[in-house]
């Protein structure tokens, strides 16, 4: 199953049997000091260097959040959408709880959009699903409902169908819909990634819809975060992950590697040209 994302001029294609698609993380101030800082003072150079440095660095897709306590989202959202728009070539995910800043921002960015995100919670479907359908985007479903996130991958299977169902009802292709398993910390349960890859595992062979994760949720709390994200991500693809909301600049190796591993880089030509690039930088960052 194809989910098709564009920009002005540039398609990407998240498929099972295409190599991963890499949404980069970066334009969100969750947990990010700067970037809150550049949407506060209108640093809006700094936003332009995140999306052209995770272009660079493999960014496929761009994720982008402006939600900072006390900023109006509505009204920033369509600011910074078509300033990435005018800065890098690529299809956008945009992120936010407001559906009004969700709404601003499908007006404003060009092509196919995808939407993160909706969850199976009432409230929620309502809001969000409709904002999909009239705009023509796609859109993640994080699997959790009113009850919270389910413990098991078969509970978390459930909330999917109801997502996928309620989303199809209205009249969105199923292939506009990308589940979002849910990863949890290792560190505060030592089953929650196994719980996740068996989640996708059903997820994939019951429903057939793509799959994305926010990778680097699994390692909250423990040391050398990039070492244990690396290794899920790796885990997750071989189960059946389509794309991932993750930092391209310590993940995209992982992800070429892996692709390589998994049959989807013919003659391993991404892997080459993405070891060629690395080896350009280290020689740069070298003679600087």
């Amino acid at each position: 199953m194809e989910t098709i994302l564009h920009s002005a001029k540039k398609k990407v294609c998240i498929s099972s049997d295409k190599p991963l698609v890499i949404i980069g993380e970066k334009i969100n101030p969750t947990g990010r000091k700067k970037m809150v800082e550049a949407l506060q003072t209108g640093n809006f150079d700094y936003i332009r260097e995140l999306a052209q440095s995770q272009v660079k660095a493999g960014a496929d897709v761009l994720d982008v959040n402006v939600g900072v306590p006390g900023l109006d989202d509505v009204a920033l959202m369509p600011v910074i959408v078509r300033l990435v728009a005018e800065t890098v070539d690529v299809p956008f995910c945009l992120d936010s709880p407001n559906p009004l800043a969700l709404a601003a921002g499908l007006e404003a960015a060009p092509g196919k959009v995808l939407v993160n995100s909706v969850s199976g919670e009432k409230e929620r479907l309502d809001a969000v699903l409709p904002l999909v359908k009239e705009h023509g985007a796609a859109v993640i479903g994080l699997i959790l409902d009113d009850n919270g996130i389910p413990s098991t991958p078969e509970a978390r299977l459930a909330v999917a169908e109801k997502i996928l169902n309620r989303a199809v009802q209205i009249g969105i292709p199923q292939e506009d819909v990308i589940i979002d398993p849910l990863v949890m910390a290792v560190g505060a349960d030592s089953n929650a990634g196994l719980v996740t890859l068996k989640t996708i595992e059903l997820v994939r062979t019951k429903l057939g819809v793509n799959i994305n994760l926010g990778a680097s949720n699994v390692s909250h709390g423990l040391p050398d975060r990039p070492l244990v994200n690396q290794a899920f991500l790796a885990l997750a693809m071989g189960e059946g992950a389509t794309c991932a909301i993750t930092d391209p600049s310590k993940m995209a190796g992982i992800v070429r590697a892996t692709d390589l591993l998994l049959g989807r880089d013919e003659y391993a030509g991404r892997y080459i040209k993405y070891y060629r690039q690395q080896q350009v930088l280290l020689a740069a960052k070298e003679i600087v």
